[in-house]
């Protein structure tokens, strides 16, 4: 009797899809195995500082704010975390997952990117691997830890929903977009890859009627993370020299949005516009001249003017960054060096002022009115037309700390009225110390004192 010939063993094509992870002892699918590695190092952060409200003459600090934090280098205890979660701190805790509860030093904190890095003293310490957040892809999980509205240790699951987005403050900004829940309390905490690897740090939300920075609503959806590119490059120069030092390339930039793109003339409406270049300042050398159109830079694709804030804000001085820019609709490669960026209380360019970390320019042209109109015209509608625009704020700069924002109209400086560029450069140069900027926002007039 002739045996049955068994077909060989079929072997499964390169490309096919690798299962889940599967627990056959259990009998389920699970990302338990590498997310447990990490989670022993996230820890939540509690903030003591002096009470904002009345107080009954105890001088202990009281606990003002509180988030979530990851361990990234166990032998030295260096924890990362938000500088919001810290911010007005006088003391630090830790409380570690097995229950351990230990005071943090603050090493340093990064306003321009929302981070902060803590160190504590402890044995036995877990710390998380780090992946270059470069290499993810739109789709892949995210698992956000943290310790989300009063609760312990919390995993939530999503996607990643969007990379290199930006345009959401003035700030350096190259967020990943997740829509892995994200709540009051998980500011800080660490964005894991399905092997519970870093890939971010969560530091904000977008909730309807919540502060987008960590706020008070429900999670919608929409999370943004500090990348590790960026994340490690800040806490690096943390680490090392208890601040950030960034470069400069001496462009102001604008985004380019649909209805410029039509101004312009273009079919694009991704990129930054060059609304003025610094005379002998890198872009200068390079040959950038207003109202180019970035759309790469370092071989990444520009979104926005926040896409070559963020690539500038982390090459240190020296580095050479390939850029393509547009002009008059052809396209053209050049290349500048990032520069030393050394304290100036006002640059003027040619056609911008930048001061405090805000970039001033003069107010766009009113339309042409004919005779009657403007005779019938209020007065007061008249004088609106004066004045000098802050076209943008650096996030972590004076100016941003305290509150001049993008659209403001600066009329005053101290008791001197502003008219012009020529006028603002002169009221600033002649004001030194603390200065009180009036600027009219909106229908409102607020006074801001920026120099301290």
């Amino acid at each position: 009797m002739a045996r049955p010939v068994r077909p060989p063993p079929r072997r499964r094509p390169p490309d096919a899809a690798i299962p889940l992870p599967y627990d056959e002892r259990r009998g389920v699918f699970t990302f338990a195995t590498g997310l447990e590695r990490s989670l022993p190092a996230v820890v939540q952060v509690t903030t003591l500082g002096a009470s904002r409200g009345p107080t009954s003459g105890e001088n202990e600090p009281k606990p003002l704010q509180s988030g979530s934090g990851v361990i990234i280098d166990a032998r030295q205890g260096i924890i990362v975390t938000n500088n919001h979660v810290v911010d007005g701190g006088t003391k630090f805790t830790v409380d570690m997952t097995d229950g351990r509860l230990f005071d943090a030093t603050l090493v340093g904190v990064d306003k321009a990117t929302d981070v902060a890095v803590l160190k504590i003293e402890a044995p036995n310490l877990s710390q998380v691997e780090i992946v270059d957040s470069d290499t993810l892809r739109t789709g892949d999980l995210a698992f956000a830890v943290g310790y989300p509205l009063g609760l312990d240790q919390t995993l939530t699951m999503g996607v990643i929903s969007g990379l290199g987005r930006s345009g959401l403050g003035d700030a350096v900004e190259d967020y990943i977009q997740t829509d892995a829940a994200v709540n009051s309390g998980n500011s800080g905490g660490p964005l894991l890859d399905s092997r519970g690897r870093l890939i971010g740090i969560n530091t904000s939300i977008l909730s309807g009627g919540s502060d987008p920075l960590g706020g008070t609503g429900g999670n919608d959806g929409i999370a943004f993370a500090v990348p590790t590119r960026i994340l490690m490059f800040v806490v690096g120069q943390i680490r090392e020299h208890g601040e950030v030092t960034r470069g400069k390339i001496g462009a102001v930039m604008g985004s380019l949005t649909a209805t410029r793109a039509r101004a312009f003339g273009l079919g694009i409406v991704r990129g930054a516009v060059v609304e003025d270049v610094a005379p002998g300042s890198p872009a200068e050398t390079a040959g950038l001249q207003k109202n180019d159109i970035i759309t790469r830079i370092q071989n990444r694709p520009v979104a926005n003017a926040g896409s070559v804030q963020a690539t500038v804000g982390i090459a240190p001085p020296g580095t050479r960054l390939p850029i393509v820019y547009l002009r008059d609709g052809h396209e053209h490669t050049t290349a500048l060096t990032v520069a030393t960026a050394e304290p100036v209380r006002v640059a003027v360019g040619k056609t911008a002022i930048e001061a405090f970390g805000a970039q001033f320019q003069a107010l766009p042209a009113a339309p042409a009115r004919d005779e009657t109109a403007a005779k019938e015209e209020a007065p007061a509608q008249t004088a609106a037309q004066t004045g000098v625009l802050v076209v943008s704020v650096e996030g972590g700069s004076d100016a941003a700390q305290h509150k001049l924002t993008a659209g403001d109209i600066v009329t005053k400086v101290g008791e001197r009225e502003v008219t012009d560029l020529a006028g603002l450069a002169s009221a600033l140069e002649a004001d030194q110390g603390m200065t009180t900027l009036t600027v009219r926002r909106g229908e409102e007039t607020v006074e801001i004192n920026v120099g301290e």
